[in-house]
């Protein structure tokens, strides 16, 4: 098939002729379809519902330590928790404190504390003069939000199969003292699916910055979310390195279970140095008398180990692949070729990302709109939300049923190749 960026004029005008028609023939459809956000589906939900079961009113609640998990106290979470987290998360059991439901909400009050009481003894952020972040683009943007939130100012760094740009965060690092973290998804990365290879993760562990309170804040939400059995990314693991190259303290190692078991009630953790999750127990020890023990102590029977956690997630993958294989066809068959876009094709995670000719990703997205297939915002995988080629767009395909993800991929392919022409003509 021809390019698009190979036709002349008329023949650009006859498609755009046609690409019309069928287009004005999906709107006519009325489609009300969703794939804004990377929610899982009710059929995942439902993997989970016997956690529901496996606490009865008659049960003994204790903890092995004999502690009442009914009641207060506990503040890092229950041992058995740490030892489920921390199999999850490859560190040692005392390198991790167990948190309520959401490990975004962790990373927020990360960055508020380190707004108003600073980080292991240092200045407190609010009163410096300038607090930077680095944000590898495209991002995730609930990272972004936060650090924009507190009027922290962000610096694009480009991601690449490899992960981010190494060279652009050791220079950056090394002679800016205002900078003070980098956002980091390293495993399945939000939005392109990309795991950081181990040269990268070695580099970051042997950063030296100019502050003495940058941390990277290593958000591993989709360490074990794997797609296949036989085509695994392999991530190194961060903590080890950073000991290794006697930088300990450089890094907040991030999970949860928000996409194992249930979204709004999950387990979160934080994986750190001693150092480390001293400062944050100086906090937590105002802020709260113990997180949710019962949830902990659910997981734990429902789960029971590692093997429990990656037996539940090949019975995700197993309704996830088709959804991905899905996508990832109907865009090589309808799309490839034709000059007018590209994609990543993932291992794991729950995105892919689409990158679009430039000047097109908010024309895509809002002509879909008009069709009715709802997609994430164009802009949404940079900070403030400028995307500066305004071509990026993450696909979530895990929410929809396979008969709506087939409908709403054909209108996405039908919307790309709609404003692509028009952007063609136009120039």
């Amino acid at each position: 098939m021809k390019k698009y960026t190979e036709m002349n004029k008329e023949e650009l005008q006859a498609l755009k002729k046609e690409l019309d028609a069928q287009f004005a023939e999906v709107k006519a459809q009325g489609l009300a379809l969703d794939m804004s956000r990377g929610k899982p589906s009710a059929a995942q939900l439902d993997l989970s519902m016997e956690m529901m079961d496996v606490l009865g009113s008659g049960d003994d609640l204790k903890c092995e330590t004999g502690v009442d998990c009914r009641n207060y106290g506990v503040i890092d979470g229950i041992p058995e928790a740490k030892r489920l987290l921390g199999e999850m998360s490859e560190v040692d059991p005392d390198h991790i404190i167990i948190y309520g439901n959401s490990s975004l909400n962790v990373m927020f009050d990360s960055i508020a504390r380190s707004m108003t009481h600073g980080v292991m003894g240092n200045t407190p952020w609010c009163k410096l003069d300038e607090v930077k972040f680095l944000c590898p683009v495209p991002g995730y943007d609930r990272h972004f939000k936060i650090t924009e939130f507190f009027g922290i100012q962000m610096i694009n760094v480009p991601m690449t199969p490899q992960g981010p740009d190494m060279d652009m965060v050791e220079e950056l690092v090394s002679k800016d003292a205002s900078i003070k973290g980098i956002w980091c998804v390293p495993k399945y990365s939000n939005p392109q699916g990309y795991t950081y290879s181990k040269e990268t993760v070695e580099r970051f562990a042997r950063l030296k910055p100019a502050a003495p309170d940058f941390r990277i804040y290593w958000d591993n939400a989709y360490s074990i979310h794997h797609l296949y059995d036989d085509n695994q990314d392999f991530l190194v693991e961060i903590l080890a390195e950073c000991a290794k190259a006697g930088n300990p303290d450089l890094v907040y190692k991030f999970t949860s279970t928000s996409k194992v078991s249930f979204p709004g009630s999950g387990i979160a953790a934080v994986a750190a140095s001693k150092a480390n999750l001293d400062d944050f127990r100086t906090y937590m020890q105002i802020q709260t008398i113990g997180h949710d023990k019962l949830n902990q102590l659910r997981h734990v029977k429902f789960f029971k180990d590692l093997d429990g956690l990656r037996a539940h997630m090949r019975k995700h993958a197993a309704l996830l692949r088709p959804k991905f294989e899905l996508v990832l066809d109907t865009l090589e068959k309808e799309l490839g070729g034709l000059g007018i876009g590209q994609w990543t094709s993932p291992h794991g995670g729950y995105f892919i990302s689409f990158d679009s000719l430039d000047g097109c990703a908010k024309a895509i997205v809002a002509k879909a709109k008009e069709a009715g297939v709802v997609l994430t915002g164009a802009g949404a995988t940079y900070p403030y939300g400028k995307d500066p080629k305004d071509s990026n767009i993450r696909i979530a395909p895990s929410f929809p049923t396979l008969e709506d993800l087939e409908k709403a991929a054909q209108v996405f392919v039908l919307c790309v190749k709609l404003t692509s022409v028009e952007k063609l003509l136009a120039m």
